[in-house]
């Protein structure tokens, strides 16, 4: 008597950044077969030269800014000079060394995802991947002597994952010597003396404050009237602030049209015809999609006019077999919004329970000095009338921890629905801001009220408590 079996659902995925991985772990937990191609090393760009070294480099500034701020609390440092005297000791930071450390960290990083990967029985293939139609890859591997092997991945689901690669300028070509991209700093041995950032979103924004605080007298280039444009009015207030009194210089309302090597740095161009000079200069001018000449539209794909596959809130492309998760799609270009889509697509395939991914529940931060963690409806939408609710804003320096601990800047905000109370969004600008926001997206994703929020018990005394004693005072104005 013969016994057919069902056959395991075969799984594709190119690229192994968050969405990949994520999506492999997800695949294998339910018992699918799992093949995973990618070109660089497990954990992508994000862990390889993006997010894992840039945070790495981003601690290491907030210890060096720590140093310098320990006299506020009564702490300082002195050695003694040859007259026997107290000298205060300049804070020297070693660059190399610790481009050295978060490369490494870099690398182990990787290697622990890939070790969780084969621990979960995850085929891994080394290579160049494209689609071949709507349910296979195509992967050149580079295994044939004087010659290119391809192998031949077919799949009942691809998952594309391919992640963006950083914007450049016709005329501002980076050399990895004086002219950089981010995933190009890492090759510098000393702080740059003099560094420009060109452009003030996010990145350019979080590397300006970290070099500011490692040393480099830094020029901050906004083409808008001030740094992160679009993020909360109130936080881009504060950190622009801080810029410049921690000796940044900050040109609003000013756009580099070209970047040039001169013989000792760097020469910045500006529209209206001013030129900038540096030692170095950094490349903050967005990103673009990995997606061209990867097959995408010759298996059906539908591409935005930026290049970003179009996807719904299950990961979805327009070829019910394919998929797509982080920055090469166009959601969020968030780590964890691709993690998240790198599951949802493996469940959403494999016919398991799954959420749509609702973005004002994402929360996201910025990691700047201090940082700016947001969640939710914005200020500016309850403003325009797109969402109906109340704003309170805390002061953290009514704060009792962020008195003891020598905070000056800063605030948390909540955002509660007008009537009900429940909360919709909030903003915190503060050291750790990534760890405080927490609560607020509990907040937002379980629909609690202002109240119910209130009645958590805070520890006395904590930054967290700002939380809850700004839900406090929502509990008449909700």
């Amino acid at each position: 008597m013969a016994y057919e079996f069902e056959r395991k659902q075969r799984i594709a995925i190119l690229g192994g950044g968050p969405g990949g991985y994520e999506a492999a772990l997800a695949g294998a937990q339910l018992g699918a077969e799992v093949t995973l191609v990618e070109r660089v090393g497990v954990g992508g760009s994000a862990v390889l030269t993006d997010v894992v070294p840039s945070k790495t480099l981003i601690a290491t500034a907030e210890a060096s800014n720590s140093i310098g701020e320990a006299a506020d609390l009564g702490v300082q440092f002195y050695t003694r000079g040859e007259s026997g005297r107290p000298v205060r000791p300049d804070v020297a930071v070693n660059l190399a060394a610790v481009n050295t450390r978060l490369m490494r960290l870099a690398r182990q990083q990787s290697e622990d995802m890939k070790s969780q990967l084969i621990k979960a029985g995850v085929n891994i293939v080394h290579g160049e991947g494209r689609l071949d139609g709507p349910q296979r890859l195509i992967v050149a591997t580079g295994r044939g002597k004087g010659a290119t092997d391809f192998d031949e991945i077919d799949a009942d689901t691809l998952i594309v994952s391919v992640g963006a690669s950083p914007r450049v300028l016709d005329t501002a070509k980076p050399d990895g010597e004086r002219i950089f991209t981010w995933t190009q700093l890492y090759t510098l041995e000393t702080v740059p003396e003099e560094l420009i950032v060109v452009g003030s979103g996010v990145t350019g924004a979080e590397f300006a404050s970290a070099y500011n605080a490692l040393g480099s007298r830094v020029t901050l280039i906004s083409s808008r009237d001030q740094v992160l444009p679009g993020e909360d009015a109130d936080a881009a207030r504060v950190i622009e602030d801080v810029f410049k009194r921690n000796g940044m210089t900050v040109l609003s309302k000013s756009r580099a049209d070209s970047v040039v090597r001169t013989p000792d740095g760097v020469l910045v161009t500006l529209s209206d015809g001013r030129t900038v000079t540096g030692s170095h200069c950094l490349l903050a001018v967005g990103s673009i999609p990995n997606t061209q000449n990867i097959g995408l539209e010759e298996a059906g794909v539908q591409l935005t006019e930026s290049g970003h596959i179009r996807v719904n809130r299950v990961a979805r492309t327009s070829v019910p077999s394919i998929y797509a998760a982080g920055d090469c799609s166009d959601f969020l270009p968030l780590a964890s919004v691709a993690a998240m889509q790198g599951r949802s697509a493996v469940f959403h395939a494999m016919g398991d329970a799954v959420n749509p991914t609702e973005l004002r529940n994402v929360t996201s931060n910025i990691f700047t000095q201090p940082e700016i963690a947001t969640v939710g409806w914005t200020q500016k939408q309850i403003e325009d009338g797109v969402a109906q609710g109340v704003i309170y804003k805390l002061p953290l320096a009514s704060n009792p921890r962020a008195k003891m601990q020598g905070i000056k800047e800063g605030f948390v905000k909540l955002f509660a629905r007008t009537g009900s109370g429940t909360v919709i969004g909030g903003v915190i600008v503060a050291p750790h801001a990534s760890e405080l926001i927490l609560p607020i997206a509990i907040a937002i994703e379980h629909r609690l009220t202002v109240d119910q929020v209130a009645r958590a018990f805070a520890v006395y005394p904590s930054l967290s408590s700002s939380i809850t004693d700004a839900a406090r005072a929502m509990h008449i104005v909700a």
